[in-house]
């Protein structure tokens, strides 16, 4: 139900619908969540009594290499890489930084989004711990709605299943239109240069129409590869990722880097990123006979990621070397070396300054909570 009602409205508004939709879902997600941990944390007696009510090892980010989710092998070397495909490259970020005002907004809101994306540790994970030490034997995905079910009052518990509502349509009206306006743009537009405006939209809202419905179809997949959303999210990302990340940082940063080189690369992910995928729900059902398949299957999904990247890195760069160099024409204002940077104005240098700042606050931030949480 949540799938269609989502596809309605961002078939119907497009993008202007998405992003005025998560400005105010933002604010009821962090409300709800805010409450959510607040009134647990007052259940069980404060921060003291939590951290005596669960196994130390829950505070700390870094995990044993045996670790089966987050080895810190795989935290260190194979989060970052996940991290560059999303902020940098993902559709997701991509759109709403294109549909900024100028570019000192855009920076300015990615910076604010970086901000954001730290509370999920204070209003999300932190209420697991808490259902954690106030029910012992809860799994993790019963954690969220057993608070929200056995703490809150009436009124209370609607905001917060209307956050918990509001997130999860946030993030598939973004797919649904992020995916609909790749489809339309990048396939579509080149099949059909001729094609209109009208025309690029009504194809835009049917794409997003069979993207619901693949949604849909995959949802019984899901428990195949984790019981656990999040972990599930996290190892598909896993297989998608590599190839783009390194895509994405050698044509920035490595003008030698050519088009078949980066097709190679990307194909070469694909291959593996899928082989990874089928082998994984083929080996939750059945175990796999062959050992090298199986080993396949097993291996954590960030080591996996750290492979992946390794070798797509490695054919972007033989593919490259052993084809034409591009052209230096062609590389103007797309790679690092070539972009051509003009004088700011003072407005320009106000908002440079206020983002260098906030910038510098921010890393600052992640750095403290890693020593905190090391």
């Amino acid at each position: 139900m949540l799938v269609i009602a989502t596809g309605v409205y961002t078939i119907t508004g497009e993008l202007a619908a998405v992003i005025y939709t998560e400005l105010v879902q933002t604010f009821v997600l962090i409300g709800g969540a805010v409450t959510l941990t607040v009134v647990g944390l007052s259940e069980l007696g404060g921060i003291r009594a939590l951290q005596q009510g669960v196994p130390e090892s829950f505070f700390h980010m870094f995990k044993p290499i045996s670790d089966p989710n987050f080895p810190w092998t795989g935290i260190v070397f194979g989060a970052p890489i996940l991290g560059i495909w999303y902020w940098c490259t993902d559709q997701y970020i991509v759109q709403r930084v294109l549909s900024a005002k100028g570019l000192s907004h855009a920076q300015s809101g990615t910076i604010f989004a970086g901000f954001l994306k730290i509370l999920p540790v204070f209003i999300l994970v932190m209420p697991g711990i808490i259902a954690r030490a106030l029910y012992p034997g809860i799994a993790g995905d019963e954690a969220y709605p057993t608070l929200v079910t056995r703490l809150l009052p009436m009124g209370l518990k609607g905001i917060v299943i209307a956050s918990l509502l509001a997130a999860l349509m946030s993030s598939l009206a973004a797919c649904f239109n992020s995916s609909s306006t790749l489809f339309t743009i990048d396939i579509y537009k080149k099949l059909r240069p001729e094609a209109g405006e009208r025309r690029l939209v009504n194809v835009g809202r049917i794409a997003t129409g069979v993207l619901v419905v693949l949604g849909i179809l995959w949802v019984p997949f899901i428990r195949f590869i984790s019981s656990q959303i999040y972990v599930y999210l996290q190892s598909v990302q896993a297989y998608i990722s590599p190839p783009i990340a390194a895509v994405f940082l050698f044509a920035v940063f490595w003008p030698r880097a050519n088009g078949k080189g980066a097709i190679a690369a990307l194909f070469t992910g694909l291959f593996f990123g899928a082989l990874r995928l089928i082998t994984e729900l083929i080996h939750s059902q059945n175990p796999i006979g062959f050992a090298p398949l199986a080993a396949l299957a097993e291996i954590n999904f960030l080591h996996f990621a750290v492979f992946l990247f390794i070798l797509c890195s490695a054919v972007l760069i033989l593919v490259s070397r052993a084809t034409a160099e591009p052209e230096m024409a062609k590389l103007r204002g797309l790679t690092y070396r070539h972009t051509e940077r003009t004088a700011p104005t003072g407005t320009d240098i106000s908002s440079r300054r206020f983002n260098i700042v906030f910038s510098i606050v921010l890393f600052s931030t992640v750095v403290v909570l890693w020593i905190i949480f090391f």
